[in-house]
């Protein structure tokens, strides 16, 4: 079998690439950083639910 897209590979290597970005935050830094994101995400969920209908 020749897989050209392996989707645990992406999200390992997306999880590193988070991991080395927050290394160096404090506690309340990346909780900030991850409420950003989730508002981020949302935005983007809204989004798309607003072209369905």
């Amino acid at each position: 079998m020749n897989k050209e897209f392996d989707c645990v590979e992406m999200k390992h290597k997306a999880a590193d690439k988070i991991r080395a970005k927050i290394a160096n935050f404090s506690i309340k830094d990346e909780l900030a950083f991850w409420e950003d994101q989730t508002v981020i995400l949302r935005k983007q969920q809204k989004q798309i639910i607003d072209k369905k209908k």
